[in-house]
């Protein structure tokens, strides 16, 4: 079978989801389960033909329309999106001078996409995730701990959640879940602030079940 190809986009503009310093972690916990092309030109995503799959770890999801109509029409016509971490902070935004400013909402087309979006987080920690559902992306992945920043999410009904946050502090979050898009399929898993969370062996085995289900034939 032939090695899918994977655009994964990210920014440097936050130093705390800096692309260069999570570019190697994220390539190397994706390992050979893609053939990883990475970018930080959001121009890329207006037209991704050649490519199977959209690994996404973009904290600005501020898009021009003929980006967002690319990314949009891409997965709904059948390609896969693979959303890392902060690409669920669908209402923070650049505020043109290093910081943030919040939306009042999260962008609608891609909360659509999405199935769901970041909320809000405490400090980072050591805590458990919970696999919940027997599924191809969770084949052979164990509970695990992991130290990382804990994302408290909002999503649907529709999606079908695949792990759960064990946290002593908080409620139990989900961690990773999948959903279709048209034609596309979607996943999302909010582990990856931290290098630790690429490193661990059950979180790199789920990420690359995930591929592997998204771009199915």
């Amino acid at each position: 079978m032939q090695q899918p190809s994977a655009l994964v986009i990210g920014e440097t503009t936050f130093s705390f989801h800096d692309f260069e310093e999570m570019r190697p972690h994220i390539e190397s916990a994706i390992g050979d389960a893609a053939e990883v092309t990475a970018t930080t030109d959001k121009d890329a995503l207006a037209d991704l033909a050649g490519y199977d799959l959209v690994v996404d770890y973009l904290t600005d999801a501020t898009l021009t329309p003929e980006q967002l109509d690319g990314l949009l029409g891409f997965v709904r016509d059948g390609g896969a999106y693979l959303g890392l971490h902060c690409a669920a902070d669908l209402i923070n935004v650049h505020d043109g001078d290093g910081g943030l400013d919040k939306r009042d909402e999260p962008f609608p087309d891609l909360r659509d996409l999405l199935g769901g979006h970041f909320l809000t987080h405490p400090e980072q920690s050591t805590f458990g995730v919970e696999i919940v559902s027997d599924h191809a992306v969770t084949d052979g992945v164990g509970d695990f701990e992991v130290f990382d920043e804990p994302y408290q999410v909002d999503v649907d009904d529709d999606v079908t959640v695949l792990a759960r946050m064990a946290h002593p502090d908080l409620t139990d979050y989900p961690v990773a879940w999948i959903r279709e898009y048209g034609a596309g399929r979607v996943c999302y898993a909010s582990l990856g602030h931290t290098a630790e969370a690429f490193e661990n062996d059950d979180y790199r085995r789920l990420l690359r079940n995930a591929v592997g289900w998204l771009v199915r034939d």
